[in-house]
């Protein structure tokens, strides 16, 4: 007679738990053990289990974090009213929805305290200097910092800086002693590193998670000097503004963001590097603004297509496309085609880098910027100016790219790379409205679907480079691409210039 499924099942659950029992049982592999007095059993020595305890750091460290809330005056309806209520697209009900909720957007509008919640940490006890991100206080009426026991002061907003998420406030201690953190080398740290986050997540304030950096220099788009440190200690919704520290205790990153579709940790937090943020922050406590540094070019990336049309041996650097008029560069130390590949002793290998880099920098500081032109390597000593709100420290156009070519015998026009070229003259210069300190080669016509039309050459562009040479009539531009040509190269980088005399580059194509 067969066995029940369910006795079968219970005895290889206790076959189970027996195997279990002698394997825990068993010593681990290479584990002492405590030698025992005779006629007695040896037991295993005391060890540590997992890594080492940070309670000791954290101890130190709890009392300079705050909580940091808000409270502000948003309008609400009247009595009773409720939110208009999300209807799929389409819906025939959002007729009769839209009209109540129309009429009812008529309606007086009340205040409506609103509150925020968010952390911050000090960074000078004496002067009660409070650190934190600027959306945790944007649109505040009353900024409340809430210390670890218990106390509240209301803080004074000293500054902040839009761009890099950072705000900087004041408390008066009255009496109170506070403690405060240092800044570290967020350089100096590594992938792999452990790092521990103390903030007030979802209001729980005084909440202790640590990590590892995930990942360094992330762009998540949130500004133009995107520079973030990726962790996956815990952070969530109201650590934005703390501190997040390495193992020696030293702050070396803000936590700013987390990527989550559930609203909560996955393990994907972001903070400002340190050494980003010492910077801003020195500046908000004395001058209640930014002054960032302002090299006054034009760039763009230098891309494969224009590093191998440039015959360089790999993709690095900066293109300066053009010098901005009463910019700090506009002295002719700079020239439109330098690629800059060194900024005040650092290498430059992108143009975030080159924008962050120049940014920080001091303004009025004379620094030196490395740059090929033509092949020669050169240094050039350049005065910062002030970036102003609307400026950019150096902007940069998008980058085009290729396009297939032809040529032809000497004549007055020609048709190369998909495009009609021409000298120019007064009758162009009218038609097209060029101005008259504009020279080169008119672009007459760009035919369509042609990889010229796909890189965004118009007619009207003139034809002022190609490869760093100077073209003035339709034979030049000719023989720089058959020069190109017998070169081995595949791509010719021209420089054009707009009817209203702004440059660029592009890479065109050449096989």
């Amino acid at each position: 007679m067969p066995l029940p499924k369910s006795f079968r099942a219970t005895c290889r659950l206790l076959m189970a738990g027996a195997l279990a029992a002698a394997v825990f049982a068993m010593p681990a592999p290479g584990l002492a053990q405590t030698p025992a007095p005779e006629g007695q059993t040896s037991v295993p020595a005391p060890h540590t289990r997992g890594p080492a305890s940070v309670a000791d750091m954290a101890e130190r460290l709890l009392d300079a974090v705050v909580n940091i809330s808000t409270t502000q005056n948003v309008s609400r309806r009247g009595p009773g009213s409720v939110p208009m209520p999300r209807l799929p697209e389409g819906s025939p009900f959002e007729e009769y929805f839209g009209e109540f909720f129309d009429d009812q957007d008529r309606q007086p509008q009340m205040p409506n305290p609103g509150s925020s919640l968010g952390s911050g940490f000090v960074v000078d006890a004496e002067e009660g200097i409070i650190v934190t991100n600027n959306h945790v206080i944007t649109g505040a009426d009353e900024i409340i910092v809430n210390f670890a026991d218990g106390e509240t002061r209301t803080a004074e907003l000293i500054g902040v800086d839009t761009k890099t998420d950072i705000a900087v406030l004041k408390v008066e201690p009255d009496g109170k002693s506070l403690q405060e953190l240092q800044f570290g080398d967020s350089e100096a740290m590594r992938i792999g590193d452990w790092v521990m986050a103390i903030g007030n997540p979802f209001g729980f304030g005084g909440s202790l998670t640590v990590g590892i950096v995930s990942a360094q220099n992330r762009q998540i788009g949130s500004g133009p000097y995107d520079d973030y440190i990726q962790t996956d200690a815990a952070i969530n919704r109201g650590n934005s503004g703390g501190p997040l520290f390495n193992m020696d205790g030293e702050v070396i990153g803000i936590n700013t963001a987390i990527i989550s579709p559930t609203g909560g940790s996955i393990g994907i937090g972001f903070a400002i590097p340190s050494n980003l943020a010492v910077n801003i922050v020195n500046q908000l406590r004395e001058f209640g603004e930014t002054r960032r540094g302002w090299l006054g070019v034009r760039i763009q990336p230098v891309t494969e297509e224009i590093a191998e049309s440039l015959g360089l041996g790999e993709a690095s650097g900066v293109l300066i496309s053009g010098i901005e008029k009463g910019g700090p560069a506009d002295n002719g130390v700079l020239q439109a085609g330098d690629i800059i590949v060194g900024f005040d002793g650092r290498k430059i290998k992108d143009v975030r880098e080159l924008r962050r880099i120049v940014a920080e920098s001091p303004v009025g500081k004379e620094v030196g910027v490395e740059i090929l032109r033509k092949g020669e390597e050169k240094t050039v000593q350049v005065a910062l100016g002030r970036l102003e709100e609307g400026e950019e420290v150096a902007s940069a156009p998008a980058a085009p790219t290729e396009e297939e070519g032809e040529s032809s015998t000497p004549v007055a026009s020609a048709k190369v790379l998909g495009m009609t070229i021409a000298e120019l003259d007064e009758e162009g210069r009218n038609e097209f409205g060029l101005a008259e300190d504009i020279n080169g080669v008119l672009v007459s016509e760009v035919e369509e679907g042609s990889v010229a039309a796909d890189q965004g050459v118009k007619a009207g562009d003139v034809i002022v480079e190609i490869a760093l040479q100077s073209v003035s009539a339709p034979q030049d531009v000719l023989n720089q691409i058959d020069s190109l040509k017998e070169q081995g190269r595949k791509n010719a980088l021209l420089m054009l210039s707009s009817p209203s005399g702004e440059l660029r580059f592009v890479t065109l194509r050449m096989d």
